[in-house]
């Protein structure tokens, strides 16, 4: 990021993280049962950096994966991925751009018009009206800028706290709290830093243990994990570096 003429001006790396590509197993499983849990703060603090590090060794240059160049740009594919992945978003927003290149343009769209450019992202009526109307908000409440305050964020429509943290964390670097999304969420509860449900609830266990000033790589080095190695039905466990400490009922042993 850097500051010219007084505004922000993104300069946007688009580096994807390292690909894990090993499918055989590296090294035999632990047991869950096998596996120590942390008894004491000491413990639990110290399990905690371990599984930091082991995050930062895997993706030390972690960042979203929706491609933007500008704040409005990420809220905009941050909006259309609900529902949807980062990959087909990507493939929508290019052309959605170039038609609707700034906040105002997109404030004067019709909302067919936005409907067909984003049909294959999946609940397109809902999502188009959202981009005009958080269009028309930002351009009307906040002088065409994208507000910087996760109170101001929050009554742009389509943006919910989610949405929020994505756009101060990613574009402004604003550490106001802890992405969670379908990743972080499982992830969190496997390796038991939650026990909650409600992303609202996990994200502030998260906001506990985990630094500030990690609260944005965190997110984006989950994501990219649970992509990739801790996957939804059949973690890969073989392959795995928190295997070690990890202690989740469902492990993958085979």
């Amino acid at each position: 990021m850097r500051i010219e003429a007084g505004c922000v001006m993104l300069v946007v790396s688009h580096m994807p993280a390292k690909e894990i590509t090993e499918t055989a197993a590296v090294h035999t499983v632990t047991p869950p049962k096998k596996v120590p849990k942390p008894k004491t703060a000491t413990e639990r603090k110290a399990r905690i950096k371990r599984i930091e590090a082991e995050l930062d060794k895997l993706y030390p240059n972690a960042t979203c994966a929706l491609h933007h160049e500008t704040a409005w740009q990420l809220l905009a594919a941050t909006i259309l991925s609900a529902q949807c992945t980062d990959e087909r978003v990507n493939k929508v927003t290019p052309e959605l751009f170039r038609k609707f290149p700034t906040i105002a343009d997109m404030a004067h769209a019709q909302l067919e018009e936005v409907v067909e450019q984003i049909r294959s992202t999946g609940f397109f009526n809902n999502k188009a009206k959202s981009l005009i109307g958080a269009a028309k908000r930002i351009r009307d409440e906040y002088g065409g800028e994208v507000p910087r305050k996760m109170e101001d964020l929050l009554t742009v429509p389509g943006a919910a706290r989610k949405t929020a943290n994505v756009v101060l964390g990613t574009a402004f670097g604003i550490a106001s709290g802890v992405v969670v999304d379908t990743h972080v969420q499982r992830i969190s509860q496997r390796l038991d830093l939650t026990k909650s449900e409600e992303p609202v609830k996990i994200e502030q266990d998260l906001m506990k243990v985990i630094e500030r000033e990690r609260w944005i790589s965190f997110a984006h080095q989950t994501i990219h994990f649970g992509r990739q190695i801790c996957v939804a039905r059949k973690p890969r466990c073989g392959v795995c570096p928190m295997d070690p400490i990890c202690y989740a009922a469902d492990k993958t042993l085979a």
